[in-house]
C-alpha cells in the first residue's frame, strides 16, 4: 500500500513548467530580447540601451479577478518582495480604466499592518503605462492579459536585476490587496542580466525537492507513523505474537522517524533556497512533530524493565508523547498539501484514501478488542460464580 501511495503522489505532484512564451512584439513597440517567467504565465521583453544605460521594457501579466491588480517591479537588493520597487496596475475605481501607480514593499506589507499606499520609488522610472490585451475597449476580467510598460535608467555597470511580479484578487480603493501564497505565488522573483539575457544561477531543482520532500513526510509522518501506533496498541494484546509486535512496532517507528528526519531536513534546505518565502504554521508544526519524534526515539534509551516502578510513568509519557507527535505529523501533511496548493488534487485524494482505510481498519479493531473484553469480562463472571471451567477455548484464541 504504502509503495503504491508513494508512486501515486511522485507521478500527481505537479512539476515546474514554462506554459508561457516570451514575445518581443507589442502593438507599439518591438524590442530586442525576452524571457519567459516561471510563475503565472508572465513574460518580460525589453531593450537595453548601453550607450546612455536605459532600458525599456514591457511585463506580461494576466488578471486573476475583475477587480484585482497585476504588478512587476524591481528590488535593488535583493531577489525577494520585501524592498522591491513595484508598478501596480489595476482598474480605478472610479472610470474602471486601467491605471498604473508606484509603491515601495517595505517589511509592513507582509503583515498587512497598514494600507500600502501609492509613493515615488527608489530607482529611476523615466515612463511608464500599461494598457490591456484588445486596447481602450478591453475590460479587466479574470484571465484579461496586461502590459506594463516601462523605461528605466541604470547605474553604471548594473544590468543585473532582481524582477519581481505577482497579482492580487482585489483593491481596496487604490490600495492592493495581498496576493495569494500558494508555492508559485510566494517564489515569483527572477534574476537576469539585461545585456546579456542570462539568468543568474538558480536552484532549479526546487520543485524536485518540493515533491521529494512532500512524498517523503506523507508516508512517513503521515502514514508510517500512525501504523505503528496501531500495530502497538492493537496486537501487543495477542499472546500468540510474544515480543514480536514490538519489534514490529520498534522497527517501523524508528523507520519512520529517519525517513521523516530526512523530509525534515529537505524542509529546512528548501527554505534557506527560498528567501522571502515563509510558511509559519507548516514550519512550527513541522518543527513540533520533529522534536516529539526525537523525543520517543530517545525515551527508549530510557525504556525501565517491566518490574520497575517507574514503569507505569514512562508509559504514560511514551502514549501521550507519541499520539501526540502522530496528529501533528497528520495535520502538518494536510497543512503542506495546501502550501504546495495541492489542496483538490490527486495526490491530496491518494492521501486521504490512503489514510481514511488505516483509520477504517482502527474502528474495527477497536470494535473487535471491545467485543472480546466483554465475551472475557463475561466469562470471567460466569468462571467466578463456577458455572463454566477454568479454561475455554474460545477465551483462548483472543488472549
Amino acid at each position: 500500500m504504502l509503495f503504491l501511495l508513494s508512486l501515486f503522489l511522485l507521478f500527481s505532484l505537479p512539476h515546474v513548467t514554462f506554459s508561457a512564451h516570451c514575445t518581443t512584439s507589442t502593438p507599439t513597440q518591438t524590442f530586442q530580447k525576452c524571457i519567459t517567467l516561471p510563475t503565472q504565465q508572465a513574460s518580460i521583453a525589453w531593450t537595453f540601451h548601453h550607450h546612455n544605460a536605459t532600458l525599456d521594457l514591457v511585463f506580461f501579466g494576466t488578471f486573476i479577478s475583475p477587480s484585482g491588480w497585476v504588478g512587476w517591479g524591481i528590488n535593488p537588493t535583493s531577489p525577494e518582495m520585501t524592498g522591491t520597487n513595484a508598478l501596480v496596475a489595476f482598474p480605478d475605481p472610479s472610470t474602471g480604466q486601467i491605471v498604473l501607480l508606484p509603491y515601495l514593499l517595505d517589511p509592513t506589507v507582509k503583515f498587512q499592518r497598514r494600507p500600502l499606499l501609492s509613493r515615488p520609488l527608489d530607482i529611476r522610472i523615466l515612463s511608464s503605462s500599461a494598457t490591456l490585451y484588445g486596447g481602450k475597449l478591453a475590460t479587466v476580467h479574470n484571465g484579461a492579459a496586461v502590459q506594463i510598460f516601462a523605461t528605466l535608467k541604470l547605474a553604471s555597470n548594473k544590468t543585473k536585476l532582481h524582477h519581481v511580479w505577482n497579482r492580487g484578487l482585489y483593491v481596496q480603493g487604490y490600495s492592493p490587496t495581498i496576493h495569494p501564497t500558494t508555492a508559485n505565488d510566494l517564489s515569483s522573483v527572477m534574476t537576469f542580466d539585461v545585456m546579456s539575457g542570462s539568468t543568474a544561477a538558480r536552484h532549479t531543482n526546487i520543485g524536485t525537492l518540493r515533491s521529494v520532500h512532500g512524498i517523503i513526510n506523507a508516508i512517513s509522518w503521515g502514514i508510517m507513523l500512525p501504523i505503528g501506533a496501531v500495530i502497538a496498541r492493537y496486537l501487543r494484546h495477542i499472546q500468540a505474537l510474544g515480543p514480536t509486535w514490538f519489534y514490529v512496532h520498534a522497527g517501523i517507528q524508528l523507520f519512520a522517524f529517519f525517513l521523516g528526519t530526512v523530509g525534515f531536513a529537505i524542509g529546512i534546505r528548501l527554505g534557506d533556497l527560498s528567501p522571502g518565502v515563509q510558511y509559519g504554521l507548516h514550519r512550527k508544526l513541522g518543527f513540533a512533530a520533529f522534536c516529539l519524534g526525537a523525543l520517543q526515539t530517545l525515551a527508549l534509551l530510557f525504556r525501565p524493565k517491566t518490574t520497575n516502578k517507574f514503569r507505569k510513568y514512562w508509559k504514560s509519557y511514551h502514549h501521550f508523547v507519541g499520539y501526540g507527535c502522530v496528529v501533528l505529523g497528520v495535520v502538518n501533511c494536510f497543512q503542506g498539501f495546501d502550501v504546495m496548493g495541492e489542496g483538490r488534487s490527486y495526490a491530496k485524494l491518494a492521501y486521504c484514501l490512503g489514510l481514511s482505510t488505516l483509520i477504517g481498519v482502527c474502528i474495527a479493531l477497536e470494535v473487535n478488542s471491545w467485543v472480546v473484553f466483554c465475551r472475557k469480562s463475561k466469562e470471567e463472571k460466569l468462571r467466578r460464580e463456577g458455572l463454566i471451567g477454568g479454561s475455554d477455548k474460545g477465551s483462548a484464541i483472543f488472549s
